[in-house]
């Protein structure tokens, strides 16, 4: 049974800058447990810059970054480190080790932070490769399989340590719209089937409209949140116009 607490993810009063360059300003938001949460928003917005934060890669300049009720930039560098442990995280390349086989990447977090036996572990791998649409891969090396292949590997990657929350940059970067499609279909069925929540920076509107039930759009002129809560209702209740054209990009063109 999933926990009835829902803030599960509170960022508050955020600002962020790198050397003396602010990215973001003053960004509240809450992610409730279980959400599928997208930050979007413009190229040089910021949107990659606030993970970062929550990932323990970036130190504030000033606010909190609050998870399960734990201010996490208010504790020291070792449990922060351990926190950050327990997260899933995937980059846009995949980052898989060309030299190992996709069974050996996906298990390399296993056996760096675990005393499980390598019989447990190879279960484990075998496992969240099924989950993946990968069974029967773990032999092949990077090299051998496609774009979208590496994706779901980095998924199971990232999934083999069973965390509660699962951060996604620009998942579907360098994916044709068939296989982003797909990942998409992945990403929401482990949010239903493992009720794990979802962080993701996006910029691709089919996603952005298609898996997010919550999300927040960032402002790449003000530094700041300008519009949060389920992209289908900003599209519905927003007057601001940068916000219209970015949540129907393309739908002009396609009407006759």
């Amino acid at each position: 049974m999933k926990k009835t607490v829902k803030d599960f993810i509170v960022v508050k009063n955020l600002s962020l800058a790198y050397d003396d360059r602010p990215i973001v300003r003053d960004a509240n938001f809450t992610i409730n447990r279980g959400d599928i949460f997208v930050i979007m928003g413009m190229s040089g917005s910021g949107k990659s810059t606030i993970m970062r934060s929550m990932i323990g890669l970036l130190r504030p300049v000033c606010g909190h970054i609050f998870i399960d009720g734990t201010d996490m930039w208010a504790m020291d560098a070792d449990t922060r480190t351990e926190i950050v442990g327990r997260f899933g995280i995937t980059f846009q390349s995949g980052a898989l080790f060309s030299s190992m086989t996709v069974g050996e990447n996906v298990a390399l977090p296993m056996e760096l932070k675990t005393e499980l036996s390598p019989q447990e572990i190879s279960a484990r791998v075998r496992n969240k490769l099924e989950i993946v649409g990968l069974g029967g891969c773990e032999n092949l090396y990077p090299s051998q399989i496609s774009g979208g292949m590496i994706k779901r590997a980095a998924l199971a990657r990232a999934l083999i340590n069973e965390p509660n929350i699962l951060f996604f940059d620009e998942p579907s970067a360098g994916l044709d719209p068939v296989r982003s499609a797909e990942l998409d279909k992945l990403i929401m069925n482990i949010n239903h089937r493992l009720g794990t929540t979802i962080v993701m920076v996006t910029h691709e509107l089919s996603t952005i409209m298609t898996i997010a039930t919550n999300s927040v759009y960032l402002d790449a002129s003000t530094r700041t949140i300008a519009a949060a809560g389920a992209p289908d209702k900003i599209l519905k209740t927003t007057k601001n116009p940068q916000i219209l054209e970015f949540l129907t990009r393309g739908q002009r063109g396609n009407k006759k």
